[in-house]
């Protein structure tokens, strides 16, 4: 039940975002996976329907915001208002309150709007006026970012970046996926709500399911040796035990994806980069991406 259930979200996915499967398994990779899923790219990528998608898919509450540069904390977590009838405060809950946030051009906000999703993605709560408040369950967050390069954009903090499990980029379609969506035939799920796969329930228990994929030793010896590569890179900061344990859990959830209850070292292969490139940092001017297949190239797994 649980893959043939995997299977219609993929398919759906596939007709919203044309031509990108590998991206797509990503993403469900990442929320299987219970993490936070960043996707950067240029505007007009796709990034927002594949967001809108995935949370229509798989049947979770959700809500867009879209970030802009004179956004305010509470616009985002909401806001204590006095109510003169109750002689009290009373708390009104921002958009922050659904099981899925798309955060739409997150590094277009300031820093300090931006960190008022820390304790939200690292706790799954936030507090106000000295009160906490628990967010839905499951809950995530799907941020989309422009490149930094371009204008009117703040880049997101280390703390920020490492929130996320994983960071994905679309890139351009190919001519006949292009072709396909000049003639109308992919799914717009902002304009037709997509029919859900799977309940919220459904999805918890295939995260618990992905929990208990088997992992040997000499494959957690793997992984161990791609975060110790990485801390030896003369080039720059390596990867935190946050990200190794990042790393185990987006591997499960990619080998329950293809149908495994084991790893196998092409799992880990399959995610690192995603899980990596973004916490790697580079003090010359390699990027994480050519960090990432440099640790990958001179680590042999062992099994």
């Amino acid at each position: 039940m649980s893959h043939s259930s995997i299977t219609a979200i993929l398919n759906q996915l596939q007709r919203v975002l044309l031509g990108k499967p590998h991206q797509i398994k990503l993403a469900l990779t990442c929320i299987l996976a219970k993490g936070h899923l960043l996707i950067e790219d240029l505007p007009g990528m796709g990034k927002t329907s594949l967001s809108q998608g995935m949370a229509q898919s798989l049947g979770l509450s959700h809500q867009r915001i879209q970030f802009t540069s004179d956004m305010l904390p509470a616009d985002i977590l909401g806001v204590s208002i006095f109510d003169k009838e109750q002689s009290q405060f009373v708390f009104h809950p921002g958009p922050i309150f659904k099981q899925m946030i798309l955060a739409d051009e997150i590094n277009r906000a300031s820093p300090k709007t931006q960190s008022a999703l820390l304790e939200a993605m690292a706790e799954q709560q936030i507090s106000i006026d000295g009160i906490t408040h628990a967010l839905p369950s499951p809950f995530f967050v799907i941020a989309t970012q422009n490149p930094s390069e371009q204008s009117g954009t703040f880049p997101l903090p280390e703390s920020q970046l490492d929130r996320f499990m994983m960071r994905i980029s679309i890139g351009y379609p190919d001519e006949t996926a292009e072709m396909a969506m000049l003639k109308g035939e992919d799914v717009s799920p902002a304009q037709q709500h997509l029919p859900a796969c799977i309940d919220p329930l459904t999805l918890i228990e295939l995260q618990s399911q992905v929990s208990k994929v088997k992992a040997s030793e000499a494959l957690l010896n793997y992984i161990l040796a791609l975060v110790k590569g990485s801390r030896q890179l003369n080039e720059g900061y390596g990867l935190s035990p946050r990200a190794s344990k990042a790393l185990l859990n987006a591997a499960k959830a990619w080998a329950f994806i293809q149908g495994r209850n084991y790893l196998v070292p092409d799992d880990v292969q399959a995610v690192f980069a995603a899980v990596a490139e973004h916490r790697l940092r580079h003090t010359s001017q390699q990027q994480g991406e050519a960090l990432s297949q440099r640790l990958l190239a001179s680590t042999n797994p062992i099994l």
